[in-house]
């Protein structure tokens, strides 16, 4: 059973920087898309930001590109997203999310089938 957990989440000020880190295990595939989902209260999930274990160009949304940046760890069991610039519509409970793939990650919430419990980011003006 693939598990994802989620840490460093917080409170900062506009302009202000975090950095997210997404702990995996009971990885049995070979590849999985990786990737950070966002929801804000009221409102549906977002797609931040997808990878493939496997490297390759990683798929942002536009609300973030410039700003965000994911990445992996080491090994394929840690993913990242570092945050910059932060403004306050980016307040929301971010997720780390998975699916096995041979290749190709979009920002498709349905495809992604195992999710952590999430972090909280508060963007304060």
């Amino acid at each position: 059973q693939v598990q994802l957990v989620e840490s460093g989440g917080g409170s900062v000020q506009a302009g202000g920087s975090l950095r997210l880190s997404c702990a995996a295990s009971g990885y049995t595939s070979s590849g999985y898309c990786m990737g950070w989902f966002r929801q804000a209260p009221g409102k549906e999930h977002e797609g931040v930001a997808v990878m493939h274990t496997r490297g390759g160009s990683a798929v942002y949304a536009d609300s973030v590109k410039g700003r965000f940046t994911i990445s992996q760890g080491n090994s394929e069991n840690t993913l990242y997203l570092q945050m910059h610039s932060l403004k306050p519509e980016d307040t929301a409970m971010y997720r780390c999310a998975a699916y096995s793939a041979p290749l190709g990650c979009a920002l498709v919430v349905g495809w992604y089938k195992y999710w952590g419990q999430g972090t909280q980011v508060t963007v304060s003006s």
